[in-house]
């Protein structure tokens, strides 16, 4: 199995383009994440649980990285790491130096696009206020971790020429 860090700011379009590459090569999987928002809230498939919930399980060790951001709190399930292929995970630019400890050899993609466009794509998933979408788009500059050398994809174009560069991207990647 070959693990990869999806990273970017928010809005870059990365649980699109990872659900895409899912569906177009079966030897690609994502990993179902655990987040501290109610399921119904949109965007990736992932496993809506309360504070409460996801504190009894960081304490039974459920999870193999975690990590607060944008006010919630977001888990990566020890028991979604197993199989075969290229596994993709969506995770925080901050916990980068963290989860390269944790999984020698993880890769990391980094999608991004121009500020214009993680605007325009917050303000059309419609799931935070605009003062929400500010501190999300202010924080689209942050640094990755110094020794790290993401793959790059621009994302600033349609989900086809997107999924297109994800895919080429992922290549080197692939057993």
């Amino acid at each position: 199995m070959r693990l990869v860090a999806v990273v970017g700011p928010s809005g870059a379009g990365k649980d699109t383009l990872m659900a895409l590459a899912c569906a177009a090569d079966p030897g690609i999987r994502a990993v179902r994440r655990v987040i501290t928002r109610p399921s119904e809230a949109g965007g990736e498939e992932f496993e809506g649980v309360s504070e409460a919930e996801f504190s009894r399980r960081l304490e039974q060790g459920e999870f193999a990285l975690h990590w607060q951001a944008h006010g919630l709190r977001y888990g990566i399930p020890r028991q979604e790491l197993t199989g075969e292929g290229v596994l993709l995970f969506n995770c925080s630019r901050a916990v980068l130096s963290a989860a390269r400890e944790q999984f020698p050899g993880l890769e990391i993609l980094l999608v991004t696009a121009p500020a214009a466009v993680l605007a325009g794509r917050l303000a059309a998933r419609g799931r935070e206020a605009a003062e929400d979408r500010s501190r999300r788009l202010a924080r689209a500059e942050f640094a990755l971790p110094e020794g790290l050398s993401p793959l790059i994809v621009q994302n600033d174009s349609t989900a086809e020429r997107g999924l297109a560069r994800f895919l080429a991207a992922l290549q080197p990647c692939k057993a």
